[in-house]
């Protein structure tokens, strides 16, 4: 039997590489593949006050916990399902319980940092990177912490000028020569879009991958 497809979608907070895999997730079949956020595997901050957890930089590799993704995306390449943890954005803390996903076809990761660990980017089969302005990216980023992550304008800001923006200048932009196609202007790209789906199309269907106990 086939082992799934992984494609990891990297770029640049508000890049809208979210947008890319959904839209890329979406055209498949019902159970034909799962996406991962790279997002979920930071680190539970529940042992600092309130205060020393705003000021963790998540956008440098350290806060999170990649190994732990790599092995996950391991463990489904085998075939067996796995529990991804749940972050919660507004307390930066994991909650108790996890995400069940199942082994699929087609296994979609994605995140600012994906490509940033060589033991994440060994999982992949496809590597995307979308590449967004960034005066785009930015409005995008104070739009989503606020509208879906609570946060206050003053903190968006303060954390855009102290990490965001030199950690994408260290770590994130740099990753892009690992990529193997780059997306400009992420979901509104609707060429490279259908480039992707007709590469990906095969896998709509494939054999059905049955999990492992």
């Amino acid at each position: 039997m086939a082992r799934p497809l992984v494609v990891g979608i990297a770029g640049g907070t508000g890049s809208g590489k979210t947008t890319v895999a959904n839209k890329l997730a979406a055209a498949m079949p019902a159970g034909r593949c799962v996406t991962i956020e790279h997002d979920a595997y930071y680190r539970d901050q529940s042992h600092l006050s309130l205060d020393d957890r705003a000021k963790t930089n998540f956008d440098h590799p350290a806060s999170l916990e990649s190994y732990l993704l790599a092995d996950h995306l391991r463990e489904l390449r085998e075939g067996r399902s796995v529990e991804i943890p749940i972050y919660d954005f507004a307390t930066h803390t994991r909650r108790a319980e996890r995400r069940t996903v199942h082994p699929a076809p087609l296994i979609i990761v994605e995140g600012i940092l994906v490509f940033a660990e060589a033991q994440v980017r060994e999982q992949m089969d496809i590597k995307i990177f979308v590449d967004t302005d960034a005066d785009i990216r930015l409005i995008r980023r104070i739009r989503r912490d606020l509208e879906v992550r609570g946060r206050s304008f003053q903190s968006v800001r303060d954390q855009y000028y102290a990490t965001v923006r030199p950690m994408h200048i260290e770590y994130v932009e740099p990753t892009k020569r690992w990529a193997d196609l780059i997306v400009p202007e992420g979901g509104d790209n609707h060429v490279a879009l259908d480039v992707l789906l007709g590469r990906l199309g095969r896998i709509a269907f494939g054999p059905v991958i049955a999990p492992k106990p």
